[in-house]
């Protein structure tokens, strides 16, 4: 089957939000292939390819190279109902998750071929007619990565105050994952991305500053002390764990973090692959930042041109740079 080459067209874009989206699109594809393998089975970073090396066994064999998972496809669902919305709605955005479950809806060719079991857990829910205010995950033991690897384009697209974006930010994970731990990490996240967007010199200070103070302001009664233990339960982590690639989203956030200390998008996208296990998220959302970071023409252009479902995609980047 013929590769498609539509995403090798935006060389030479220079809108950040545009890289953010691709790079995310990328990381998730590059990992699928080494996805539930240990750190110590991942090949040498000079191996890591859309193609593993011969006598590697790849995760999801059926699956093309190129091809991004749920994290990709979940992504461009939230662009969507964005696009659509213009505001962040939850049940319109609970509605396309179901879609695309069922239909394999922004999936490329409608498969849909992996799917967390927590997520799955909550869309189950969702068919059965429960709020998606209340579907998701709530206890500790349920704070997978699901809602993390998909809420980037919300700060890509958001245009309001912090405070904003960080409640959009926790309404986002709630149809999946509903404890204040993932609510709190998506939120980090989506400031930090901010704060690559403006160019700061550390995004990762700033975003712990800034949500810091936005949550001593909080309404005590909208949940102001859980999200101030769970910043804090962020921050000791980040100070005293090693990167892992776990699908625990404290993992993933922290993973990225520790590959975006690399000089170029294919060193970061390569350093999170090499933490193991759930690969492909671990790289969507160290690579979504990467893509702002160094922009299109930072992605190496064979990654582009491996890259497939360029018909998906090429609606909703004209839409997010007002070209429909």
């Amino acid at each position: 089957m013929a590769q498609d080459t539509g995403f090798l067209s935006l060389q030479g874009c220079d809108d950040r939000r545009v890289g953010g989206i691709v790079g995310l699109l990328v990381g998730d594809a590059l990992g699928v292939p080494y996805e539930f393998h240990e750190p110590e089975e991942i090949p040498k970073r000079e191996l890591i390819d859309m193609t593993p090396p011969p006598g590697f066994r790849r995760a999801h064999s059926g699956v093309s190279p190129g091809t991004w998972s749920d994290d990709g496809a979940q992504a461009l669902a939230l662009l969507a109902s964005l696009q659509e919305c213009g505001r962040f709605s939850l049940v319109d955005f609970a509605d396309r998750l179901l879609r695309w479950e069922r239909e394999g809806y922004l999936a490329v060719g409608g498969h849909v071929f992996d799917i967390g079991i927590q997520t799955a857990d909550a869309l189950a829910r969702l068919r059965d007619g429960v709020p998606a205010r209340e579907t998701g995950g709530a206890d500790e033991c349920e704070n997978g990565n699901g809602s993390l690897m998909r809420v980037l384009p919300l700060a890509l697209w958001h245009q309001g105050s912090d405070e904003e974006l960080v409640r959009a930010a926790h309404l986002q994970s709630l149809p999946t994952h509903a404890h204040p731990r993932s609510l709190v990490a998506c939120a980090f996240y989506c400031l930090v991305a901010r704060g690559y967007l403006a160019g700061e010199n550390d995004p990762w200070s700033m975003a712990d500053e800034r949500l810091g103070n936005l949550y001593a302001d909080w309404p005590k009664a909208s949940g102001r002390g859980a999200f101030m233990i769970e910043l804090e339960t962020l921050r000791q982590f980040g100070r005293s764990e090693q990167p892992r690639g776990t699908g625990y989203v404290v993992d993933t956030l922290y993973a990225a973090r520790s590959a975006l200390r690399e000089e170029t998008f294919e060193e970061v996208a390569k350093a999170a692959i090499s933490f193991g296990c759930d690969t492909d998220t671990t790289a969507a959302v160290g690579c979504g930042l990467a893509g702002i970071k160094y922009g299109i023409d930072g992605i190496p252009t064979r990654w582009l041109k491996q890259l497939r479902g360029f018909d998906l995609f090429e609606p909703l980047i004209l839409k997010l740079q007002g070209r429909d």
